[in-house]
């Protein structure tokens, strides 16, 4: 499919151009690099932002939604955060570039040392016609953090990457190796450090699991209200790798954030679940693809969304089963609470399937709390506001609880209820 044509840039496509000329002297890269870095920028002129015309932006007209782009600003400065769990062993992104850190337990590194010596031009020259993050992203990226867990390392604590910003571009990128039979615990935190200034913030993990190992990954989106946040996780599952993946989006104003994930090795298990917390203006999008590629996998996605106010939620989730991925066992369900009669929620759970021997399902649900059950809490005293924040709390915790990592379960439940205290 070739990129559509485009001769009138929009105002942001325009500050997109404007702001990588304006940065290009100053963003570090290899000629490798920076010949991919040109070629992005150009398709960008040449076909522009996604539109509705491109099935998977269908709901979310990028071109239409995105209005404007704030300038990169060097001298902007953020803080480390405390971390969710304590005893978590904390790498800060601070307004985009990575502390020098160390770690007794596996290998870190600046990413932008890969993008100095070329390493990662290849990568980042992998970006799809459709993958307007992806390209966004490798035009600007400055730095992030390199990982790699060793082979059968069992970390006890935490790993938390924690990227923390004050406004203006934030571009980042983290990829990830596990090796076999590991066993870790990753949370991806991207959070706002005030409301002064609107950012623009992109965001990709690359990360692959080896055989064997069990990983927990947790993706915590809390941008200020003004902010647009691109976020991409992109996944290699291996054999008989265990991933427990939950994607928390708490915030922003436009926020596209994309699951990208493959089975690549046979009893391979994923359990995916997603919290959406959607109010105000916001325009919330979780694009799910998920491919099954050989025999004998299983998967489990549950994402609960809540909308309050003027918000709009999108969830498009694809499961795509290869035809040699024969015994696979896969189920994706959305469930969404309408708490506002302006608020609004797309979902389009999809199934591609090319193997005869298999167990698949999809399900959608768009309600506003039940009657019944309010009726149930008032009758025992209960005032009716508090009634619907206990039901609606539940109706998120329920699949957070699942973590089963008993401190990171009440760290994640009191954002979410701040968040509810807030909105509702």
């Amino acid at each position: 499919m070739t990129i559509q044509s485009n001769t009138r840039l929009t105002a942001a496509e325009t500050a997109l151009v404007e702001a990588y000329t304006t940065q290009l002297s100053d963003l570090p890269g290899d000629p490798d690099v920076l010949g991919v870095r040109d070629r992005l920028l150009d398709d960008l002129k040449t076909g522009g932002l996604p539109t509705r015309r491109i099935e998977s932006w269908h709901y979310t007209d990028l071109k239409a939604l995105l209005k404007g782009i704030p300038a990169f600003e060097a001298t902007k400065s953020a803080k480390t955060l405390l971390p969710l769990v304590g005893g978590s062993t904390v790498l800060p992104l601070l307004q985009g570039k990575a502390a020098a850190v160390k770690a007794d337990d596996f290998a870190v590194t600046s990413y932008a040392e890969s993008l100095t010596d070329g390493s990662a031009a290849e990568r980042l020259n992998a970006a799809s016609f459709d993958d307007a993050i992806g390209r966004i992203n490798a035009s600007f990226v400055r730095d992030g953090f390199v990982l790699d867990i060793p082979a059968e390392a069992e970390i006890e604590t935490p790993i938390e990457i924690q990227s923390v910003h004050a406004g203006g571009q934030v571009h980042t990128r983290i990829p990830v190796t596990i090796g076999a039979g590991a066993k870790v615990t990753v949370i991806e935190r991207h959070i706002a450090a005030g409301e002064e200034d609107a950012a623009f913030v992109s965001s990709v993990s690359d990360v692959t699991i080896g055989e064997g190992a069990e990983v927990t990954w947790v993706v915590l989106q809390q941008q200020g209200a003004a902010d647009t946040f691109f976020g991409q996780i992109r996944v290699d599952l291996g054999a008989d790798a265990k991933l427990k993946l939950f994607d928390i989006n708490a915030g922003g104003k436009l926020v596209r954030q994309e699951l990208r994930i493959d089975t690549t090795g046979e009893g391979a298990e994923l359990t995916l679940r997603g919290v959406n917390l959607i109010g105000g203006e916001q325009h919330n999008d979780v694009t799910l693809v998920l491919g099954h590629n050989v025999p004998n996998t299983s998967s489990t996605d549950i994402f609960r969304n809540v909308v309050f106010d003027r918000g709009r939620g999108v969830f498009q989730g694809m499961i795509k089963v290869a035809q040699d991925a024969q015994k696979t066992d896969a189920k994706m369900s959305c469930n969404t609470l309408l708490l506002s009669d302006d608020a609004d929620f797309a979902a389009k759970p999809e199934l591609e399937i090319f193997a005869d021997d298999v167990v698949c399902g999809h399900g959608a649900t768009v309600a506003d709390i039940d009657d019944n059950h309010l009726y149930y809490l008032k009758a025992r005293g209960i005032p009716e506001n508090k009634a619907r924040a206990m039901l609606v709390n539940a109706f998120v915790a329920e699949v957070v609880e699942e973590l089963e990592e008993e401190p990171l379960v009440e760290a994640l439940e009191q954002i979410i209820s701040a968040w509810l205290e807030k909105h509702a």
